[in-house]
């Protein structure tokens, strides 16, 4: 009884905070420029400063590598996936290859391990991460660019990839890691204030992503088949697939803690990034611009209630 009061007590939060996102824009509460707003203050404040966090106090190990590899491998096989879809079933939308890889980590990933797990502990999550940062940052950003723009000068991905907070904030954080930097950082005078500062703001990425996902709820009836379908195959791979990792990685050959597992599904269960949209064309149909933002709402809202089951089956409390 104990235990299933304390799973409550930690499921209920994302779902209040999730469906407090959704009241307020029904309610017209805050206006969408401020939510961005709040967003670009998530994405370019709290998010590096929770992750810089994370990192520093990860204990670094050689057999993550393994992690890293698996992660950008399998994205990489799930953006040729979606392509080979694509062709052989004559899909008409130019994205598709696009949401059936990448994870959204940051705004969604992140935000539901550590409501449920502590954010504490996602260190756990973060080193299941890293190989699909790479994947996005040298991969997948680049092939929206040129998807886009049609060219992408190599020293502009490079330039964007160096001035991105979240990657800033795991470079810096790595460095940190490698020099000990936990045992010191946050004891001298004005480092040890940076660090209290960064907790502060990293305790406000939880409440802020979780009412920012509620308040992006929006479905649109036409192409919702459509849409759908992406997520089906997505979790129809993703899940079996997260599952035997977790057993034949994570257990049998690394021996990791049980909340890598629990990070390493979670991240795999994550809809497509949401900079898809932002970095698809302007010239894209209205059809399709509805397609897209279907596909990450739909799969949004599935992600949250397959997390939800898979952390009353797997608490680690």
């Amino acid at each position: 009884m104990e235990q299933t009061v304390q799973i409550l007590n930690k499921v209920l939060p994302i779902l209040f905070l999730i469906s407090l996102g959704y009241w307020i824009n029904r309610r017209n509460f805050l206006t969408e420029n401020t939510v961005n707003e709040l967003r670009k203050t998530v994405v370019n404040l709290a998010l590096p400063a929770v992750i810089f966090v994370s990192f520093l106090n990860v204990e670094l190990k050689a057999s993550y590598f393994a992690i890293f590899a698996a992660t950008f491998l399998l994205c990489v096989f799930l953006f040729l996936l979606g392509q080979l879809i694509k062709r052989q079933f004559k899909i008409q939308y130019s994205y598709f290859p696009y949401l059936t890889t990448g994870f959204e980590y940051g705004m969604l990933g992140l935000s539901l391990f550590g409501a449920a797990y502590g954010l504490e502990k996602i260190g756990y999550i973060a080193v299941t991460d890293l190989g699909h940062e790479i994947f996005i940052w040298f991969v997948f950003l680049p092939m929206l660019l040129v998807k886009r723009d049609g060219g992408q000068n190599p020293k502009e991905i490079f330039r964007s990839f160096l001035s991105a907070p979240v990657v800033i904030a795991i470079l810096s954080s790595l460095l940190f890691n490698m020099l000990n930097g936990q045992e010191w950082l946050y004891q001298l005078p004005i480092t040890g204030a940076l660090m209290t500062t960064f907790e502060f703001l990293g305790s406000l990425t939880v409440p802020l992503i979780l009412m920012i996902v509620g308040y992006g709820i929006k479905i649109n009836r036409a192409g919702l088949k459509d849409a759908l379908l992406v997520v089906i195959i997505r979790l129809g791979i993703l899940i079996p697939l997260a599952l035997l990792l977790n057993i034949h990685l994570m257990q049998n050959f690394l021996h990791l803690d049980k909340l890598f597992e629990a990070g390493l599904f979670t991240l795999l269960i994550a809809p497509p990034p949401f900079i898809v949209p932002l970095y698809a064309r302007s010239s894209l149909s209205n059809e399709e611009k509805q397609y897209i933002n279907n596909v990450l709402t739909i799969h949004t809202i599935i992600s949250v209630t397959v997390f939800i089951i898979y952390f009353i089956i797997n608490p680690i409390i």
